[in-house]
């Protein structure tokens, strides 16, 4: 097997190396994994938590699965809860709010999902929307849609890294920035 062709990165002070996927001819995208990286999440939380005012928030909001090691690791630093949103519903969920979001990786419509206890938990409350990286938007707009239904205030959004348009990116509190790669 050909090894894949990488994009080199400095995040936090630590440096990686983050495979290309093509996620349609001629396009392919820096995968930034942090599922197992322990050392990375834990230095990626220090500093996007020094970037936040913990005055300005009460709650820690993500999508399942990649960015939950990070959301865990702000929540331990800070002091402040966390609840991620599902991609899929189980009965112990109760009644729940869903929104429609588009993957980059996988090109799928994707679900997420609030369930009734951490309605609860966001209702009224600020929450800082929480991703590992930030391509498209369109998880964010589908955590932004689920806030707005569940009546929280969006204090802030972050994540380790945005991607593509940096311009459009300007209001996300992040740790760095990675271009769409082009053939």
């Amino acid at each position: 097997m050909a090894p894949h062709k990488t994009h080199s990165i400095e995040i936090a002070g630590l440096k990686r190396e983050l495979p290309l996927l093509e996620i349609k001819p001629g396009i392919r995208i820096a995968i930034l994994n942090i599922l197992g990286d322990t050392e990375l999440v834990e230095t990626c939380a220090k500093a996007l938590g020094s970037k936040l005012s913990p005055d300005n928030y009460d709650i820690f909001i993500t999508a399942e699965a990649k960015s939950i090691p990070l959301a865990y690791a702000l929540s331990v630093i800070t002091k402040k809860p966390y609840a991620i949103l599902r991609k899929t519903y189980k009965p112990y969920m109760g009644n729940v709010i869903t929104a429609e979001t588009l993957s980059i990786t996988t090109g799928q419509s994707q679900t997420l999902i609030l369930d009734e206890k951490d309605q609860i938990l966001v209702k009224g409350k600020k929450v800082v929307l929480l991703d590992d990286v930030i391509s498209t938007g369109s998880t964010l707009q589908g955590m932004r849609m689920l806030m707005k239904k569940a009546e929280a205030i969006i204090a802030a959004e972050a994540a380790i890294l945005t991607e593509g348009d940096r311009a459009k990116w300007s209001e996300i509190i992040a740790l760095g920035h990675i271009p769409l790669f082009t053939d």
